[in-house]
């Protein structure tokens, strides 16, 4: 635990607030999802099924990284202007 309190220390805070919400996300389901669900199914074992659930888990990472970016780039825009898609005043 001591080892893990230093890690987390020396993570800017900034950057590991914004990872929580992913981290608890990702946790549960991977606990619920492969220590309880799976293990008691009929996909039990290592299957197209079980796999397609870890790139599913796996995909939660790169959108919620994106969804971080667009939201950073919105937030330096002033309020009121307009925006295109791509992020840039008009």
């Amino acid at each position: 635990m001591d080892r893990f309190m230093q890690l987390f220390r020396a993570l800017n805070s900034r950057h590991a607030a914004l990872a929580l919400p992913l981290l608890f996300c990702i946790i549960p389901n991977v606990v619920i999802g492969y220590g309880y669900v799976i293990p008691n199914s009929c996909i039990a074992g290592v299957n197209e099924l079980t796999i397609g659930y870890a790139t599913c888990i796996l995909g939660f990472i790169p959108s919620y990284i994106a969804g971080i970016a667009i939201a950073g780039r919105l937030a330096r825009i002033p309020v009121g202007a307009r925006v295109s898609l791509t992020g840039r005043s008009l």
